[in-house]
């Protein structure tokens, strides 16, 4: 009989883990709204929410594997479709070595039980060092600094926002993202929490949603980031504000011998560069140190620039030394009931090399925006074919057209996912696997980088169709083809984990998590118990955990500076030697409809007036002769594109901005609804040479470029 009533469950569609109440009458959606006994969400949703039911009712969305031939696209059946797969998979590594064989994984993939907890089977059978993710276009700074400091590329603390009372904001929009490393429900409502407690201070070159609430913002000039914190730091020492709080003796050297390296960045030396004054970053500073609670945060409009690495350094540096780490409303370390940590890699840097531009890997994955040029460039070790997993790179790294036609070259490639898009359009096959809601759920990840310590699990809402596969048993699938077992033993291990599937492994971290109890079959917290508590278990506010929470062996907090201050160079060359042609920089932005490209092809959440425009100020407007609404021309070193004008005040003089994840203009493509609302894609102008050297990440943000009237 098809079910009727409201379930329970966990929105899965960015970073906040908002719980969401579904209300079904005979097996149809009719409702999603917030649950308002979600004690991590207390009701909210965003509007992203109700993008679950049209992700599962899409027509556009694939449900068969497809394999392209003579340029038509036919279906197969599954079985016949992972054989194909993985033939063509080993003969390409048997004729071209195994580094032939390239990997993408798109951000999707952190929002998935199944493919967080395995996808690494067949990442190993694969065997090739040409491993690439999301990573290195978003977070790849924070990872570095989380393990250089920490001991964990994983161990990010997160901003206590419920405690704070003086919260700054650097390069971040979290009314558009909902939080960001930081996740975190309703946090409109809690930033004006804040704002009652004390202050929220917003440093961007965009006056955004989140600027609008605070009680204060800054235009800062895209790129320039690096130089405000190091002024910050030079004041903080120069004024005798340093501290590190009750941890002071776990650091492995005297911060006070950090000065000399901050002696030379004076609030007035910077202040030109910045386009905010020296009293006011004096006066941040000492508001900061005087305020009870104080935290300092910075996201995306930080990492993704060239100086990404040195930047997220120094916000934790500044808050480690005014004494906030660890301590109730600055930074702080998570609990979570699912704790992977001690099951993954610490993290690891340069062991090997891209084989073109000779960028680092980290953790084993290579910096994607070397991707296009290791598939064009002729040489042992060259890309002749790629797997997407639940990734778009086409619109989602830098110099998009590059990337669309070296993927036209590859000798083979193959897309895990559940739409014909800009880069799966390239595809020999794809394998589409369930939408969201035709799977179970449970936030791994997030809950690593949750506000508040919290749990919840939800059960698949639809049962997969009888011709339906998961993420986690296509990839299962290949896996065993391409590296059949060895032995009986292996034969058993992998017999067992596909009967136990991401439950069954969930279960396990659970009883041996913090709030579990062992083998024990009653006690602490159980994949049961979260069963019967459909709206999820508070389990309370972040706690301090340093020196317990440390994962050097000598449970001390590393301070690193050799290796991070060795960009300080880098940053003289650029700001102080080096003179730049008078240009427009462009830089992206969020809108809390959209998360990346994957969800244009929902109409409730593309309708309405283009999103895809190009912000203008109007003193660079009025001289280039542009309207609200003219075509405009915005052109890079690798492109250009061609948008509406949005002319306002809320972006400074000398800046535009892009929003992230459109351009659904390319042939051969089928989302419809995503192909009527093109837009243009703002990596179609991002510079794949343009990184931050330290890392290897892409710098998104402060790229050179021209803009003109369109006739």
């Amino acid at each position: 009989m098809p079910r009727s009533g409201t379930f329970y469950r966990t929105c899965n569609l960015c970073e906040a883990m908002c719980g969401v109440a579904i209300t079904l009458e005979e097996e149809q959606i009719i409702a999603i709204k917030g649950d308002e006994n979600d004690p991590f969400s207390r009701g909210h949703i965003c509007p992203k929410a109700l993008a679950l039911k049209d992700l599962y009712e899409d027509p556009d969305r694939l449900r068969k594997p497809m394999e392209k031939r003579d340029g038509q696209w036919h279906e197969l059946e599954w079985e016949e479709a992972l054989d194909k797969v993985a033939e063509r998979m080993r003969s390409l590594q048997e004729e071209h070595g195994k580094d032939a064989l390239g990997v993408y994984l798109g951000n999707p993939n952190v929002h998935n039980l199944g493919g967080t907890l395995l996808n690494g089977g067949f990442l190993r059978a694969l065997k090739t060092r040409n491993k690439f993710s999301a990573t290195s276009v978003d977070q790849l700074p924070h990872h570095m600094v989380a393990w250089k400091l920490f001991g964990h590329q994983l161990r990010i603390p997160v901003p206590d926002i419920d405690r704070s009372d003086y919260f700054v904001i650097m390069g971040g929009n979290p009314l558009a993202s909902n939080g960001s490393i930081m996740s975190v429900a309703d946090v409109r409502g809690r930033l004006k929490q804040v704002r009652q407690r004390g202050k929220v201070v917003v440093i961007d070159p965009r006056r955004s949603q989140t600027a609008e609430l605070a009680n204060e913002h800054h235009f800062i000039r895209p790129g320039s980031d690096v130089l405000l914190l190091l002024a910050m730091l030079n004041h903080l020492f120069v004024s005798e504000q340093v501290t590190a709080g009750h941890y002071r003796s776990l650091l492995d050297s005297d911060p006070m011998a950090l000065k000399p390296h901050f002696d030379a960045y004076t609030p007035e030396r910077v202040a030109e560069h910045i386009g905010i004054s020296a009293a006011d970053i004096r006066r941040l500073v000492d508001e900061f140190c005087a305020a009870e609670a104080p935290v300092l945060y910075g996201r995306m409009g930080v990492s993704v620039q060239e100086f990404g690495a040195l930047c997220q350094y120094l916000i934790m540096l500044f808050n480690v030394l005014t004494g906030t780490l660890d301590s109730p409303g600055g930074l702080m370390f998570t609990t979570p009931a699912a704790d992977i940590l001690p099951q993954t890699g610490r993290g690891n840097m340069g062991r090997f090399h891209s084989r073109v531009r000779q960028l680092p890997e980290f953790n084993g994955e290579l910096p994607v925006s070397t991707l296009a040029e290791e598939i064009t460039t002729p040489g042992e070790g060259q890309i002749k074919g790629m797997v997407l997993i639940a990734g778009n790179p086409v619109l989602s790294t830098p110099n998009g057209d590059q990337l669309d036609k070296a993927f036209a070259s590859l000798d083979l490639l193959v897309s895990v996912d559940f739409y014909l898009n800009e880069s799966s359009r390239h595809a020999d096959f794809i394998l589409p696997p369930v939408s969201p809601l035709e799977r179970e759920h449970f936030d791994v990840i997030f809950n690593l980088l949750a506000v508040r310590n919290n749990v919840r699990y939800a059960p698949a809402l639809f049962p997969p169709g009888a011709d339906a596969r998961h993420d986690w048993q296509i990839l299962l699938g290949l896996r065993d083809r391409l590296a059949p077992p060895r032995s009986l033993k292996e034969r058993l291990s992998r017999r067992v984990e596909q009967r136990l599937g991401p439950s069954g492994l969930l279960a396990f971290l659970l009883r041996r998590g913090p709030y579990g109890a062992g083998l024990h079959p009653f006690k602490g917290l159980t994949l049961s118990k979260l069963k019967s508590a459909p709206h999820g278990i508070d389990l309370g506010p972040l706690q301090q955990q340093l020196p317990k929470g440390l994962f050097h062996k000598d449970k001390r907090i590393h301070l690193s500076a050799a290796f991070f201050l060795a960009d300080l160079p880098r940053v003289e060359q650029r700001f102080f030697e080096q003179q730049r042609a008078a240009t427009f920089l462009l830089i992206g932005r969020r809108d809390v409809r959209s998360n990346n490209s994957w969800l244009h092809n929902s109409q409730r959440l593309v309708k309405g007036k283009s999103r895809c425009t190009v912000l203008v100020h109007p003193d660079d407007a009025r001289r280039l002769n542009i309207a609200d609404h003219d075509t405009v021309r915005v052109s890079s070193r690798v492109g250009s594109v061609e948008l509406p004008a949005s002319v306002s005040d809320e972006v400074m003089p000398g800046v535009v901005s892009i929003p992230h994840g459109w351009g659904h203009h390319r042939s051969g493509t089928a989302w419809r609804r995503a192909e009527a609302n093109a837009g243009v894609s703002v990596n179609d102008l991002t510079d794949e040479q343009f990184i931050d050297t330290l890392s290897g990440n892409a710098a998104l943000n402060g790229v050179p470029v021209n803009v003109e009237a369109v006739a």
